[in-house]
């Protein structure tokens, strides 16, 4: 089984229709089981996309998918190349004064239930520390697609966003959480010990085969006041509540194994 994370930096990258091009055939190659996707954007001023989705599974009432929503593109594409995935998305908040900005998943097999779950302390769109985790439950167990805060934020630091992330999931299921954590696995004391000392399986450590790990080479928002420091970082990750054994686990998407089609780098791993 394959699963494959990104921060997709959809609709503000430039060569966007490039990138996402890159990214379907990838996907076509790849086959992964599970795709979990973050910053996934549409315009909020265009129109409602029209007619039935192939594989769409709302999430939740009151949810518009627009024609150009970054989900629907890639699903459209993969469809039109003969492969279909099962998919939802889940706006968050307003990005860059002029998208909605969510987080989306995607499955190879029928989605059976859907999970949303708030872990900031706000949920207003309008405010951009609003943050959510967006599960699907298949055969394989249940798996989100995660965007969470960082460690230091005064408002809403990430031991809380985790506290309520992990009272909220499923218990005694298998969880796969997926995404851009925002906490640099190279720092000692902070939210990546936080995560693992609950008891969570990094798939990049227990991988038997892996590259060199690094999702993000230099400063992006939210940590251009410390690009010396984090220049370099692990924070896009794939966990799992228990002990799976990874044949491999690398990046995606970063200029040697894929071309870069965003300012994260992707994850994939593979489990036996």
């Amino acid at each position: 089984m394959k699963i494959l994370t990104i921060n997709t930096h959809s609709l503000v990258e430039e060569n966007y229709r490039v990138k996402t091009e890159i990214f379907i055939d990838t996907v076509l190659r790849e086959r992964p089981y599970i795709i979990a996707l973050q910053e996934v954007n549409q315009t909020i001023a265009e129109p409602a996309a029209e007619g039935v989705f192939g594989g769409y599974v709302p999430c939740g009432d009151n949810v518009t998918v627009r024609r150009d929503n970054h989900a629907l593109t890639v699903s459209e594409g993969l469809r039109k190349q003969g492969l279909e995935y099962n998919w939802t998305w889940l706006p968050l908040k307003k990005g860059y004064d002029k998208f909605d900005e969510g987080i989306a998943i995607f499955g190879l097999e029928p989605i059976l239930e859907t999970s949303v779950i708030q872990i900031s302390r706000v949920d207003d769109y309008n405010d951009w520390k609003t943050r959510k985790a967006l599960g699907i439950k298949s055969r394989g167990g249940w798996f989100y697609s995660v965007h969470t805060g960082w460690w230091g934020d005064e408002d809403d630091p990430f031991s809380k966003q985790w506290e309520r992330l992990f009272a909220a999931l499923p218990k005694n299921e298998r969880v796969w959480l997926m995404g851009d954590f925002n906490n640099p696995a190279e720092v000692r004391g902070e939210g990546y010990d936080l995560m693992l000392s609950r008891g969570w399986q990094d798939c990049y450590a227990a991988a038997e085969k892996k590259d060199g790990g690094i999702t993000v080479p230099g400063a992006i928002d939210g940590w251009r006041d410390k690009p010396d420091l984090y220049s370099g970082m692990r924070i896009d990750l794939i966990l799992c509540n228990e002990k799976v054994n990874i044949r491999s686990c690398r990046t995606a998407f970063d200029g040697v194994n894929e071309p870069v089609v965003s300012d994260h780098f992707g994850v994939i791993a593979e489990t036996e």
